[in-house]
């Protein structure tokens, strides 16, 4: 079972994450809120499926925030593909 403190962590380095994926993507994002909501899910994504291809950028703070920052830019850009088709 996950910690609360671990749980707190994931939301904040997600919503941190969203709000740089929104200023990396300009055009692109769903707003403030809309934004850490995809970071969340971006870095819980990123999480995953990283580790399996053998990516990683490191341990700590700033290291999680960036791993959940490139799965959240790949999520918008991915979301933002399906809504041109």
């Amino acid at each position: 079972m996950m910690q609360f403190e671990s749980l707190l962590v994931m939301l904040i380095v997600g919503a941190l994450a969203g709000w740089l994926s929104g200023k990396i993507m300009a055009g692109r994002g769903f707003g403030l809120v809309g934004n850490l909501i995809v970071g969340i899910v971006g870095a819980f994504l990123a999480g995953l499926i990283f580790p399996a291809l053998g990516f990683a950028v490191g341990g700590g703070f700033l290291a999680s925030v960036l791993h959940a920052t490139i799965g959240a830019v790949i999520l918008l850009f991915l979301i933002g593909l399906i809504r041109k088709a």
